[in-house]
């Protein structure tokens, strides 16, 4: 079984993915559409700014894309959508260094001003915390997929030990069974 098949389908987890897609995924999409609006040239480096960033036609493109790449991405849902958030997240942050040493050179084909870097900074932070939610943690609780993914013994010892307070629930009618290991770290 592989960690990306192991979210089911139903998960409180893949709302906070398709959610953090489709809201960064929107707020692309507008600002690429408000450049095109403005039928900028494809290579313009003239510093034509909307939204407080310089733009051109092809950051534009490229900002569609993405949006809706990411809408789509809300759209699937699930582990689809929270992988699609962590690539994309991490392009941005590499667009953001990469741009932040072409700032005022000829090799800044897509007009970045510092603003777009810290833009790019931003939303790549964002993005990919969407993305790595319930995901990347040292305390993440046993009945998320991703630690039992990463501790399969103690996730099947915990999984027996329910199934036996369960049969032993059912020959016992009105007792409660005993608490788990994750219900015990719950209340303290």
């Amino acid at each position: 079984m592989r960690i990306r098949d192991e979210l089911p389908v139903d998960h409180r987890l893949a709302r906070v993915y398709r959610y953090g897609a489709g809201l960064c995924g929107v707020i692309l999409l507008v600002f690429g559409c408000l450049g095109f609006a403005d039928r900028l040239t494809p290579f313009d480096t003239d510093g034509t700014r909307i939204s407080g960033m310089s733009t051109n036609g092809v950051l534009s493109l490229i900002s569609v894309v993405v949006g809706l790449a990411l809408i789509g991405g809300a759209v699937v849902g699930g582990n689809f959508a929270s992988t699609l958030n962590m690539t994309v997240g991490t392009l941005f942050l590499l667009s953001g260094f990469l741009h932040l040493f072409v700032l005022d050179r000829p090799a800044n084909v897509l007009d970045f001003g510092m603003s777009n870097v810290m833009f790019s900074f931003a939303m790549g932070l964002l993005i990919a915390c969407f993305g790595m939610y319930g995901r990347v943690s040292s305390k993440l609780p046993h009945d998320n997929p991703y630690w039992r993914r990463r501790h399969p013994r103690e996730a099947a010892h915990e999984a027996l030990a329910a199934r036996r307070r369960a049969s032993q629930a059912a020959l016992t009618p009105g007792q409660d069974p005993a608490p788990t290991p994750a219900l015990l770290r719950s209340r303290d």
